[in-house]
């Protein structure tokens, strides 16, 4: 049975501040004391890891599902996006406010809460009988994705020193996002294809409860322990969620209102959340006690440059996805189900990676493998931008896929879980205990916001070419190949912040409090 840690440090012989090197690399590979056994370490990642694939399960296999959903509810063409884009909205708008009241209750009782409302709304969007329906449930299951995201990674930030088990651990909770996006694709073209849309959201539902009864069972009751002193930025709050829920708006919807972004409630939206998001920035700054984005989060080096880095990288890997999908299925004229099969080695190489990025991210520089993932995110945009036009079935599709297809969804899962590890890993370790939560927001912030806004700059690309060049001489093929083009340039954009931080190497360390021990000791001393 594999020895444990203590969580907190103690000033016996085997503190971490009386310990070497190797010490702290023996400290950093046993299982964390707060698990009693291994089965209950086992149990928790897997609650943990799992709500990760819930919220892609619930955002990918919707568009598969989407044309039957359409037509069974008599949902409009201009109304289509509505159902997809909206859990995007509401999760981007509640992260920091459901991160702060991790700090009020507790890790614990916000990420099993947060399953528990999105189990009650995806029950209920299966019922839907209208769109309007569907739309209010969809929304109300973005919120409870806002809950258990940035608390799963509070709970894993409080459970795991720095080093090998911990780059492990976030390795595999990292793959489960590109698994989840598979498995949300192939559930759908199941139920889209043999069942009905219903059992999609049905069997989410099971699997939902399945993660609320692991985690009820296997998360310590006092994991993630809430802070006395914390309180509420009630000001941050009301204007942080309407800025966002606004500016996410009008990137979701600028490409497909009536007339683009001259649409007047497209651009009014805008502005009306850019001041939103002004006076957050005011507030945060220089009237709340307590931010829900305190200065402190941008404190450790790098941290601004990462932050601008990463919401270009998720922009990329957002336009990958969405319009790789649609061409697979309109330009190539794939079923949903071969649609899901292509879908495979995206899943395939999320876990590979897992497996092998749990051994070497304490071997391999940050900055390498964060060139290696802007490699990825450049050629799997810049491969579908280069597909060439079939003629009489040739080239073949069979080829297509081989030689462009597959390569490129490689290249995605490199891109995406390299980028996704190594700045889990790195942030959680930058970060005291207590922001841990906040971190959690921060970076899923950036992945739903950065998805939404360079969508939206692709949208409005492509809205530009099809004005200039009249739709007749731009297919689907042609429009996709500008925001493929679009991804192309924002990975080089990407490669030139990323390249210039320091990540270091996730070896063992000691966590931000030990360190700020042993200087407060040596200080009195």
């Amino acid at each position: 049975m594999d020895a444990t840690i203590p969580n907190n440090h103690t000033d016996g012989a085997d503190s971490p501040e009386a310990l070497d090197k190797a010490g702290l690399e023996r400290l950093a590979r046993q299982r964390p004391a707060t698990f009693h056994n291994a089965y209950s370490e086992y149990g928790f990642v897997l609650s943990i890891i799992l709500s990760m694939m819930m919220c892609e399960y619930f955002i990918s296999g919707f568009n598969i599902v989407l044309p039957e959903v359409a037509m069974a509810l008599d949902i409009s063409e201009s109304e289509r996006t509505w159902p997809a884009a909206v859990p995007n909205l509401t999760t981007a708008a509640f992260l920091l406010p459901f991160a702060r009241l991790c700090d009020l209750y507790g890790g614990r009782y916000v990420f099993l809460g947060g399953h528990i409302w999105a189990f009650i709304w995806s029950l209920a969007a299966g019922f839907s009988p209208n769109p309007i329906t569907l739309i209010v449930c969809r929304a109300m299951q973005g919120i409870g994705f806002s809950a258990f995201l940035p608390a799963g990674l509070a709970l894993l930030g409080h459970s795991y020193r720095p080093g090998p088990r911990k780059n492990l651990v976030y390795s595999i909770y990292g793959a489960f996002a590109c698994i989840g996006f598979y498995f949300g694709i192939l559930i759908g073209a199941l139920a889209g294809q043999f069942l009905n849309w219903r059992w999609y959201f049905y069997i989410g539902s099971i699997l939902l409860f399945l993660v609320i009864v692991v985690g009820v069972t296997t998360i310590p009751r006092d994991l993630g322990d809430h802070n006395e002193s914390a309180v509420m930025d009630w000001w941050g709050l009301v204007t942080v969620v309407p800025g966002l829920v606004l500016v996410v708006f009008a990137f979701s919807d600028g490409g497909h209102a009536p007339d683009g972004w001259r649409t007047p409630y497209i651009y009014v939206t805008l502005i009306v959340g850019v001041l939103f998001l002004a006076a957050f920035v005011y507030v945060e700054g220089w009237v709340a006690v307590q931010p829900l984005l305190p200065a402190e989060v941008f404190k450790p080096k790098y941290m601004k440059r990462l932050c601008t880095g990463l919401f270009c990288s998720y922009g990329i890997f957002g336009l990958f996805l969405f319009y790789s999908s649609y061409y697979v299925e309109t330009v190539l004229h794939t079923t949903p189900l071969q649609t899901a099969a292509w879908f495979i080695p995206l899943a395939g190489g999320g876990f590979f990676i897992a497996v092998v990025g749990g051994f070497v991210l304490h071997i391999l520089s940050g900055r390498i493998l964060m060139m290696i993932s802007t490699a990825g995110y450049f050629l799997c945009c810049l491969l579908f931008a280069l597909l060439p036009k079939q003629s009489n079935n040739t080239p073949s599709t069979s080829f297509l896929y081989w030689a462009y297809v597959f390569p490129a969804m490689l290249a995605g899962t490199i891109g995406v879980d390299i980028t996704f590890n190594v700045t889990n890993v790195y942030i959680t370790t930058a970060m005291p205990r207590r922001l841990q939560a906040t971190a959690g927001a921060l970076l899923n912030s950036l992945l739903y916001l950065g998805i939404a806004f360079w969508l939206g700059v692709g949208d409005l690309a492509i809205a530009s070419s099809v004005r200039d060049q009249g739709v007749d001489s731009l297919g689907p093929r042609e429009q996709y190949q500008i925001a493929f083009w679009t991804g192309v340039g924002l990975a080089v954009l990407s490669f030139f912040f990323i390249v210039t931080v320091n990540f270091g190497r996730a070896e063992a360390q000691m966590t931000v409090e030990e360190k700020a021990g042993i200087d407060s000791d040596e200080g009195h001393n």
